[in-house]
């Protein structure tokens, strides 16, 4: 099952059973059909194609520029549909038969290339993992966790545990959420001190658990606790959206009051819950796509809540398709409400802040969003926030965010000032006044 769906034999696969079944669909019957209605079927497939591709994708939410052998093998599939309603009379069971199996592979291959250029699901296995709610590694209940607290020493790697965190401030219907918790937190309490907390954000389409499967936050987590003595972060891998389609962007509005959720709801359970740190300062956003412009957005806005973040290819504001599209959907057309949601807006309203900072990392790929990052971090800088610019190999996939987000970890640990920890930093950079630069690296 840990077969790759990103490349490799198995997507070379199916683009060959997929091209064989159509042609032996096609076939060659008679005259009438190889010269009329196969170029007729050929023409109607593309008109139809143009169709899907625009306006079809703006109509359904898809706005990001998809790879031309998405569309190609979405024609395909509209292919294989039309010879099995046009040849249905003349054509033998077993033609019918191949039809319906090439539009299935064809829209299987169509599928796997939006897969292909998100990085969504990076094998069989994540996908049927995912499908099918299987708990994730290192995953106990809450019973189970409480029967391993207590513990003189802490355990080799921390524990992954569902929660179900009431909406009270936000009334925003959200999935069950996750909570990471590390090594040192199943130390007996009265040697253990609050710890800080990361809220970790994902991208418009998706789910809490994304972080964890794609983002490979645990392992990165536990390989720090390794070699500090058990301490990591608290990690919450929050649902900002309610359900996988709903673009929420973190703000309150018709699709929900998902910025209460994150900046209300969470901390003051999490704080209850798990003794977590009740201080701002040890207290980050981290998010990827969407999830980046979460992170900077909730940090200047709720700096009372969080003061540091990791805004992983984030946008210059939140945005769904166009900025009327984004007033209507995010804001019912409420332009105050809109403008107390971007972030260069928020900034210059609020004047100095202290103690906060964060890091934009973004891809090389990514022209748009290295613009949008050097952009906010002068912003910053220009009202007391240190941040730097990091610009590295990759694309907008998951398959960067997670070593973004790997690469950026030990500087936010820096900044959260883990307690027990031999330097216990206050970390020199919460001194320092806004400060902005940008550095490019050679390796992802």
């Amino acid at each position: 099952m840990n077969v790759s769906l990103l490349g490799g034999w198995f997507p070379a696969m199916l683009d060959v059973l997929a091209a064989g079944a159509l042609i032996a669909a096609v076939g060659w019957r008679d005259y009438k059909w190889h010269w009329r209605m196969v170029p007729l079927i050929a023409g109607v497939t593309v008109l139809l194609t143009v169709l899907a591709w625009t306006p079809g994708a703006k109509a359904v939410g898809v706005t990001d520029p998809l790879p031309f052998s998405v569309w190609l093998w979405l024609g395909l599939a509209i292919a294989a549909l039309l010879v099995l309603a046009a040849g249905w009379r003349t054509a033998r069971w077993w033609r019918r038969g191949m039809a319906v199996v090439a539009a299935a592979l064809a829209a299987l291959v169509c599928a796997n290339g939006v897969n292909q250029f998100v990085g969504y699901y990076p094998t069989i296995d994540s996908a049927v993992s995912d499908w099918t709610n299987t708990p994730l590694p290192g995953q106990v209940s809450m019973s189970g966790l409480r029967r391993e607290a207590n513990a003189t020493k802490p355990p080799g790697v921390g524990k992954l545990v569902q929660v179900t965190i009431p909406a009270t401030y936000s009334h925003f219907k959200h999935r069950p959420e996750l909570v990471y918790l590390p090594p040192i937190w199943f130390v007996r309490s009265e040697h253990r001190h609050p710890l800080p907390v990361v809220e970790l954000v994902g991208g418009e389409r998706g789910g809490p658990g994304d972080w964890v499967r794609l983002g490979n936050a645990v392992q990165v987590s536990d390989q720090y606790a390794r070699e500090h003595h058990g301490y990591a972060p608290i990690l919450v891998f929050v649902d900002a959206t309610r359900k996988f389609d709903n673009d929420t962007e973190c703000v309150n509005g018709p699709r929900g009051n998902s910025a209460d959720h994150l900046d209300q709801d969470i901390p003051k359970y999490i704080e209850k819950t798990f003794g977590a740190s009740t201080n701002p300062e040890q207290w980050a956003v981290a998010g990827f796509s969407m999830g980046g412009t979460c992170s900077l957005d909730l940090v200047v806005e709720h700096p009372d809540v969080f003061t540091h973040f990791i805004d992983i290819s984030g946008d210059l504001a939140p945005y769904t398709s166009t900025p009327a599209a984004s007033l209507h959907d995010l804001y019912g057309g409420n332009v105050t409400l809109e403008h107390q949601n971007e972030a260069l807006l928020v900034m210059k309203a609020h004047g100095k802040y202290t103690g906060v900072n964060g890091l934009f990392l973004t891809s090389t790929a990514e022209r748009r969003h290295q613009h949008e990052a050097e952009e906010l971090s002068k912003a910053a800088a220009k009202v007391g926030i240190w941040s730097r610019v990091e610009i590295s190999p990759g694309t907008h996939v998951w398959q960067f965010a997670a070593p973004a987000f790997a690469s950026a970890y030990p500087w936010l640990a820096k900044q959260l000032a883990l307690p027990g920890l031999a330097h216990h930093p206050a970390t020199s950079q919460l001194a320092l006044p806004g400060h902005h630069e940008t550095r490019r690296t050679k390796t992802a």
